[in-house]
């Protein structure tokens, strides 16, 4: 059968190809563990065979343990001479290392002369700089200095060797080991210089950790440690042995140092993890960027896991490559390292610039007073989505450096560019989605913001927020639509869906089309708007709210009132243009007309003169006359033009000025009353009345009662006197207290 071309590969569905490659993976790894322990049990065998030969005295065949004597004298003479002027030149940077202790002692010690408030730090002056960041920088700079200083003296020792080995190898022998060693020692002793360069152990300005000296002297010494074995071991004895004897020796040789090396490594690991995790979860608490404090809190937790990985990573990697081990473990230290360190620092850089408050000129807030806010409220999101890319960036680099994903190849594969190009469009269209909103947004809250003469009238703020209120479901759904067809969904039948759906809800929810319907028509012929006065529905009360299907009603008990549209068959509003107070005063029929209509105008003059109320009248009283004629009396019809919705507040003060001016002219307003006839005779002859009462109050007042009225003492020292001097008979002569009276035959009930 012929192997499938890339075009049928590409024609198969993706789970068969996801399982064509699992079982490949599968397979592969089979092979490789497979092929490890048959090469392992080789090893073992020879190296078994190498050992008994050695002790029977037979010769081993393809050893050259006599050819590499010279060469085993040129590496300890190098190594003899590397050690000691090593060792010298580190007692001559030990100098150095104590002066930049003391130095940046010195500047830590300095009493800070920059305040931390603001307002102290204008006093001070531009030329004053804070001194946390003085103390960073120079901190940074003596760590710096003392690796420089370190490495120098590493460089040096090894240039010492090389010249000595270049030198003595035409008289000893072969300088191979030598020059091997020396390679091993500029590399491992390079690493070492950079853990005592983080650590310090001796000097504690120099440390850039927060540890004990005692914790950093452990940790540095443990790390040296494991770096000198595995160095030197893959770097100097694996090849000097693999010369000597056998590689499969060799191999065998390095295999027993690494699993030593692995035991010990994860031995420490997980003694110290507990530790380890307390003192990260209390940095973590102590620290201000919340990003590093949760970041170090994940580590706290699981860096024992990560370090065991990472140690068995080069148990592995040494033993399938133990030429390269040490360089690919390297070099995906450092990519991982420094992929960690920048994603951190750009994070907190973001983290920095976003999580200020954005500030915008004074001429933009006032003319879009909700754009600031806006924008801010835009930062978490976007804070957020821009750590989660920097995540995702930083992980597949991690990924690429132990070599579990191929970064460069597959940016370069067709899925990799779709893949980037996919992520770029997803953002320039939630970001588009994101800009029109805001400015829609914007200049709708600006014009229902705005003041003065060109203010947005109620029926321009009730469109304006139903416009916004549906361009929100536009932008959502549009922009979810589009996001679908970005990432490979066909949106086709999702629209005829939606469409058929939504004839199925047009008939199914024929009330709700109704309700729709008849608001936007009642809006299109500006029916009402917020704030206005209506009565709808057998409601009266202020419009809250209009949506696109009810209307928010609040009644004068303060009840809510949610209508729907469909149910509103008219529409009362009392707030369009101009309002009326109609009063009608019902007044006695003893009183006169004119004088009455006089009372009023009046009282309209002084309403006028009111400061509150009078710029809401827009025209003078309107009095067409008397409208009717009743059993109470005659009523006088009264007219005020007000402002819209101030015809209540008008009436109120009207009624009160009417009240006062009918009070002082004597104008009394009616109330029940009912004319009695006696009988009569035939030749129409009534009996007549005994008026001895109504003679007595007239003795008494002075003057007889009206009609429907009854005469009561006033409350004086001089009626008081005068009833106690007439003593009982008097007072019995006066008509009793029950609202009875008589008058020319007639008797008010």
């Amino acid at each position: 059968m012929e192997p499938e071309t890339a075009e049928q590969q590409e024609k198969q569905p993706l789970e068969n190809r996801l399982d064509d490659n699992a079982m490949a993976m599968s397979k592969r790894l089979a092979q490789q563990l497979e092929g490890f322990t048959t090469s392992v049990a080789r090893d073992f065998s020879q190296t078994i065979d190498v050992i008994s030969a050695f002790a029977s005295g037979r010769a081993v065949p393809g050893s050259a343990v006599k050819q590499a004597g010279p060469a085993l004298k040129m590496l300890l003479a190098t190594l003899i001479v590397v050690l000691l002027a090593y060792a010298i030149l580190r007692a001559i940077a030990k100098t150095g290392f104590a002066r930049l202790n003391i130095w940046i002692k010195k500047d830590s010690a300095r009493p800070a002369n920059v305040p931390q408030d603001p307002a102290a730090e204008d006093r001070a002056g531009p030329g004053v700089l804070r001194l946390r960041n003085i103390t960073l920088s120079r901190k940074l700079l003596g760590v710096i200095a003392a690796l420089a200083i370190d490495i120098a003296a590493t460089m040096l020792a090894a240039l010492a060797g090389y010249i000595f080995a270049l030198t003595l190898s035409e008289e000893i022998g072969s300088a191979v080991f030598a020059l091997q060693f020396l390679n091993a020692f500029v590399i491992i002793e390079v690493v070492k210089a950079v853990s005592r360069g983080v650590f310090a152990t001796r000097y504690d300005n120099l440390r850039l950790l927060p540890l004990s000296p005692e914790a950093a002297n452990y940790w540095n010494h443990w790390l040296t440690r494991l770096i000198g074995l595995v160095g030197y071991a893959l770097m100097v004895v694996v090849p000097v042995v693999s010369v000597m004897f056998l590689p499969s020796v060799a191999q065998i040789v390095g295999l027993l140092i690494m699993l030593g090396v692995y035991v010990y490594a994860v031995r420490v690991v997980w003694k110290n993890r507990k530790p380890v995790r307390a003192g990260l979860l209390r940095h973590a608490d102590r620290t201000t960027v919340p990003l590093f404090g949760t970041l170090t809190r994940v580590f706290g937790r699981l860096w024992h896991l990560l370090a065991i990985a990472y140690f068995t990573v080069l148990l592995v990697v040494s033993q399938t490559d133990q030429q390269e081990a040490l360089e690919f473990m390297a070099e995906a230290t450092i990519q991982s390292a420094l992929a960690i360190v920048i994603g951190l620092l750009l994070a907190a850089a973001l983290t920095r610039s976003l999580s200020a408050h954005i500030t915008l000129p004074a001429r933009w807030t006032k003319a879009f007073p909700s754009l600031e806010m806006r924008i801010n409220s835009y930062t978490p999101a976007t804070l957020k989505t821009l750590r989660l890319l920097i995540l995702i960036v930083v992980t597949l680099v991690v990924l690429d450096a132990w070599k579990a994903f191929d970064l460069t190849g597959w940016l370069s594969s067709a899925n990799g560019r779709a893949a980037v190009t996919l992520v770029f469009r997803v953002l320039i269209v939630l970001a588009f989605s994101a800009l029109t909103w805001t400015v829609l947004a914007s200049v709708i809250e600006n014009r229902l913001g705005s003041s003065g003469p060109k203010r947005a009238t109620e029926r321009e703020k009730t469109l304006l927020m139903l416009f916004r209120n549906a361009a929100a479901i536009v932008i959502v759904t549009m922009t979810i639509l589009i996001l679908l067809s970005q990432i490979g969904i066909d949106i086709g039948p999702l629209i005829a869906g939606a469409g058929i759906a939504g004839l199925a809800i047009g008939f199914g929810a024929q009330k709700l089309v109704q309700d729709v319907i008849t608001g936007v028509f009642i809006q299109l012929e500006n029916g009402m708007n917020q704030n206005d006065i209506v009565e709808v529905a057998g409601l009266f009360g202020t419009v809250e709210k209009i949506t696109i299907r009810s209307v928010v009603v609040r009644t004068l008990d303060g009840g809510y009132h949610l209508i729907p549209f469909s149910v509103i068959d008219k529409v009362s509003n009392h707030t369009r243009d101009y309002g009326y107070h109609y009063g009608e005063y019902n007044i006695a029929h003893r009183e006169s007309v004119d004088e009455a209509i006089k009372q009023l105008r009046l009282a309209f003059d002084d309403l006028k003169q009111d400061p509150d109320l009078a710029p809401e009248v827009l025209a003078d009283i309107d009095i067409p006359g008397v409208t009717a004629l009743n059993e109470r009396g005659f009523t006088v019809r009264v007219l005020i033009k007000t402002t819209p919705g101030n015809q209540w507040a008008i009436q109120r003060g009207f009624n009160r000025l009417v009240k006062a001016r009918f009070d002082a002219a004597g104008i009394e307003l009616p109330y029940p009353q009912t004319v009695v006839h006696f009988g009569r005779d035939k030749t129409g002859y009534a009996a007549p009345i005994d008026v001895r009462g109504v003679d007595a109050v007239r003795e008494v007042y002075g003057s007889a009662p009206p009609p429907g009225q009854t005469m009561r003492p006033q409350a004086t020292p001089q009626n008081l006197g005068t009833k106690s001097e007439q003593g009982p008979e008097a007072t019995s002569q006066l008509p009793p207290d029950d609202g009875s009276s008589t008058d020319a035959g007639a008797k008010p009930a």
